[in-house]
């Protein structure tokens, strides 16, 4: 599923017709960067795509005084239906990514396992950081928010949390993790 075609195709259905410049001012005030894995910079290039694969379509041409034209679109019956299947698959589906990091700790060289206390030290230090960092931009920008993406937002943060909770009990059995690596790398 791609986060920036639910966005694109939604805002054009439930919003109307609208040029890449309304839609990038749109996900700045719906602060999309906070709970989608997609930033507004991207929206050009999307609209494109989507162009291209028939789901939405310029519906006229714009200029304002001097400012650089700006095509106007519209979402085309086959991107509506496209958007009602991915909302649909995306609300049933449960994904989760696999993190590289576990990758990484399965694959420690002598030095890693040395510096291992520090690298978690270091992890565990952003992900708080992030919880708090992400939680001053929540709370400003909750009164905005519609009951739906303070759920939203919630969901991101109790992700953070569980992974915050990982990473203690992965410290707290830091001895025996580096005792296991350091016995496998001496065999």
């Amino acid at each position: 599923m791609s986060s920036i075609r639910v966005f694109i195709l939604g805002s054009l259905a439930e919003r109307g017709e609208m040029h890449g410049h309304q839609l990038r001012l749109l996900g700045e005030e719906e602060h999309i960067h906070m709970w989608t894995d997609f930033t507004v910079g991207g929206i050009y290039g999307a609209l494109k795509r989507l162009a291209a694969d028939d789901l939405i379509e310029t519906v006229r041409t714009e200029r304002v005084g001097n400012r650089p034209e700006r095509q106007v679109y519209a979402i085309t019956p086959a991107g509506r239906t496209t958007l009602a299947s991915m909302i649909r698959t995306t609300l049933t589906e449960f994904s989760l990514r696999p993190d590289p990091f576990d990758l990484a700790l399965t694959r420690l060289d002598a030095a890693a396992v040395d510096a291992l206390p520090q690298i978690l030290a270091t992890r565990r230090h952003a992900i708080a950081a992030t919880i708090a960092a992400k939680q001053a931009k929540y709370e400003r920008a909750a009164p905005h928010l519609t009951v739906a993406e303070r759920h939203t937002m919630a969901h991101h943060q109790f992700r953070l949390r569980a992974e915050l909770d990982w990473t203690d009990s992965l410290i707290a059995d830091l001895p025996a993790i580096v005792q296991d690596e350091k016995s496998r790398k001496d065999s």
